[in-house]
């Protein structure tokens, strides 16, 4: 399901009552630039969206959760077009099927595909494509964006930089890091690399601590350092819905 993602971003532009040369300066680009990109002339580099993404206040969510005509939204009965049994091919709340991704393609080569996210607003997951000499920024420059980056490389080779470090990442390869870092992924093989993301925390641009993620008490707000604090966070909000007996019931590990 491609995206129209310059239609969206000049949609949401225009109702913050924003100039186009205003964006343009403030991520970094020329306005001609951006305004091919909304006109569907051109496509983003991976670091401009980003860029436009943040500074607009849309989650990729959002931009990438839009319904075309003919598929069915996330949420619908799964059921076959003639009202025939569960087990079709549409998606639903829990299964999204694979036609009905939401694709983006992007400048040189970069595709990411959104992954099924239900109601939850924890992470962003996608399947991303880095065709041959692809890169995340065309001019080479590393990008900062609000989040924590997880992913898994499952098919081809990539490199990335962060900071002052690269790493050749291979399949079963896996990373993990802050991406306020710096960081630029280039695909510098003749084949496809292709793995599966999870940025967690880029659509709540204040989320930088396991209170953001529903705790009341503030002595339990500490950092998020990995997938296993949000694990924890989901398991003591579980645990303080159900109330303390609870917790009490649980068998110890």
């Amino acid at each position: 399901m491609q995206l129209d993602v310059g239609s969206e971003l000049r949609r949401v532009r225009e109702s913050r009552k924003l100039s186009l040369r205003n964006v343009a300066s403030a991520v970094g680009v020329s306005a001609s630039l951006l305004s091919q990109v909304e006109t569907g002339k051109t496509q983003p580099s991976v670091s401009t969206l980003y860029a436009l993404v943040n500074y607009l206040g849309i989650s990729l969510d959002g931009l990438m959760g839009t319904s075309r005509a003919g598929v069915p939204p996330l949420g619908t009965a799964n059921a076959t077009s003639d009202g025939g049994p569960a087990g079709s091919r549409l998606s639903d709340g829990v299964v999204q099927r694979r036609e009905d991704n939401p694709v983006i393609e992007m400048e040189n080569g970069v595709t990411w595909e959104r992954l099924a996210v239900g109601e939850s607003t924890v992470a962003d997951p996608l399947i991303v494509t880095y065709e041959p000499s692809a890169s995340s920024s065309m001019e080479g420059k590393m990008m900062r964006h609000a989040g924590l980056e997880y992913g898994v490389l499952l098919e081809g080779r990539l490199t990335l930089r962060i900071d002052f470090d690269t790493y050749d990442l291979e399949p079963g390869d896996s990373f993990c890091f802050d991406s306020g870092r710096p960081h630029l992924y280039v695909n510098q093989s003749d084949q496809p690399a292709r793995g599966i993301w999870f940025v967690i925390g880029r659509r709540d641009m204040s989320y930088q601590s396991l209170a953001d993620l529903g705790h009341e008490q503030p002595s339990e707000a500490r950092p998020i350092a990995s997938a296993v604090d949000v694990l924890h966070a989901m398991k003591s909000m579980r645990t303080a819905q159900s109330g303390p007996e609870a917790a009490e019931s649980e068998p110890a590990r």
